[in-house]
């Protein structure tokens, strides 16, 4: 060995490095409203960057401190309960917690043989959002890092499953279509062009899919290299939810596989008063929800379940001869490793379970519950004022409406100056090519007086 070599020295216990890092952390954890931040100068941040990586090692503090002066509040803070642009994010202190705990131990979780008390966790996890929306015992699934990945891992078993059957009936196997709603997620469309699907748009009257949507969007279509229907379960854009009953029932009738995006409206179902409007979702082949969004959970999470997990893992099980031991054991298990397009994975579904058995299903509800308050709170806001008109009634927790007489540069002032006053960070959208406002509701933390300043500002 060369002499003065120390390769050990990364990984040698550092009380003084971790008393850094937990006096942070620990000062983060205790925020009771996190605040929104902003955005950063960049040549600010290169100054205090450069030369920072070298050959010698530098003081934690040191480089702790320059996160925290010239890193840390230029990104936007998600978990803001003022933050209602995008799709917010809302973490819990337990999930926080725990996800802590993943990366301390690396934990992975990639197949039993290597993670069996990880996976046993995440599918318990898996199986109560299953229960949640009434899908059969036979499911089985996986965390994956997000709604486009869950979407586009679906999208492949349907397509494989789907010319598996049509091989053994002589029928096509190529130019295979996908029936989507006008509103479906840009994700879904990504997906089918890496998958090589085309997509038969549904166009819809008010966004939502309805069954005459569908009587009108399919007739005198050529439906036969139809494969598959995709709805959505609270679209990002308005929160709109597509009727999956008919969706469900056009996909029996036709023999497709049957996937529902329910990325980050899926977690609605946990509203009592809004349980109704995903009738059908228990019929799925195939259904993505975002923990990261609307279940609390940290960012890099998204569960993706099937009803019959043999299809999935006929597709995406990964073989190689050094791969064969953790294929060895009990065939009637699923590695996670093989139902998704991934193979090495952190057990990013951890951080959910833990919260999940340590707050209980009813503070989800309540949670989830709040944020549709909210929305419903700030549409009569908006329909009170004569020069604001809703462009929709709220299904879930998003809003958007119009304030008359503004064109996209008022919106972007709107969206400039609450967040430059740190009352609240704000986004337009666009519905049917018009420039339009939009809030989005997730934190429980949000109060009527936040809402009323934004309100406010559209004057």
């Amino acid at each position: 060995m060369t002499p003065n070599l120390r390769p050990d020295r990364m990984h040698t216990p550092d009380q003084a490095l971790v008393d850094v890092v937990l006096a942070y952390v620990t000062e983060r954890l205790s925020i009771q409203e996190t605040p929104i931040d902003g955005f950063g100068d960049r040549e600010e941040m290169r100054k205090a960057l450069e030369g920072l990586i070298g050959a010698e090692p530098k003081d934690p503090a040191e480089v702790m401190g320059i996160y925290e002066k010239y890193l840390s509040e230029t990104v936007l803070s998600a978990d803001s309960p003022r933050f209602f642009g995008f799709i917010p994010a809302a973490p819990t202190k337990a999930s926080l917690l725990f996800d802590m705990v993943v990366s301390a131990a690396s934990l992975q979780g990639c197949s039993w043989l290597e993670a069996a008390g990880a996976v046993m966790a995440e599918n318990q996890a898996l199986r109560t959002m299953a229960d949640i929306a009434g899908m059969p015992q036979s499911i089985g699934g996986t965390f994956v890092s997000g709604g486009s990945a869950g979407n586009l891992s679906a999208l492949v078993v349907a397509r494989d499953t789907a010319r598996a059957s049509r091989a053994a009936n002589g029928l096509p196997l190529y130019q295979l279509q996908v029936v989507v709603s006008d509103q479906a997620h840009s994700s879904i469309e990504n997906a089918l062009n890496i998958v090589d699907m085309g997509a038969i748009v549904i166009p819809t009257l008010d966004g939502c899919m309805t069954r005459e949507d569908l009587k009108r969007g399919l007739a005198n279509q050529d439906l036969s290299n139809v494969v598959a229907i995709v709805a959505t379960a609270g679209t990002t854009n308005a929160g709109i939810i597509d009727e999956l009953d008919a969706a469900a029932d056009t996909a029996e009738s036709h023999g497709w596989w049957f996937h529902v995006d329910g990325a980050y409206g899926g977690a609605g179902m946990l509203d009592p008063e809004k349980r109704a409007l995903y009738t059908g979702i228990e019929r799925v082949d195939s259904l993505v929800m975002d923990p990261h969004k609307w279940w609390f959970a940290p960012f890099d999470s998204a569960a993706l379940l099937y009803a019959d997990p043999h299809l999935a893992k006929a597709v995406h099980t990964q073989d190689a001869s050094y791969l064969d031991v953790i294929h060895a054991g009990d065939l009637t298990e699923f590695n996670p490793s093989d139902l998704a397009f991934h193979l090495t994975r952190r057990a990013r579904g951890m951080a959910l379970w833990f919260s999940l058995a340590v707050n209980g299903l009813d503070a989800y509800r309540d949670a989830v519950v709040a944020g549709n308050t909210m929305a419903r709170y700030a549409a009569d806001q908006i329909k009170a004022h004569p020069d604001r008109e809703l462009i929709r009634e709220p299904d879930l927790s998003v809003v958007l409406f119009r304030r008359t007489g503004w064109t996209a540069q008022d919106y972007d002032k709107w969206a400039t100056d609450l967040l430059s006053q740190q009352v609240a960070f704000v986004t337009s959208s666009t519905w049917r090519g018009e420039t339009v406002g939009r809030l989005a509701f997730l934190h429980p933390g949000t109060t009527t007086a936040m809402v009323d300043e934004v309100i406010a500002a559209l004057n």
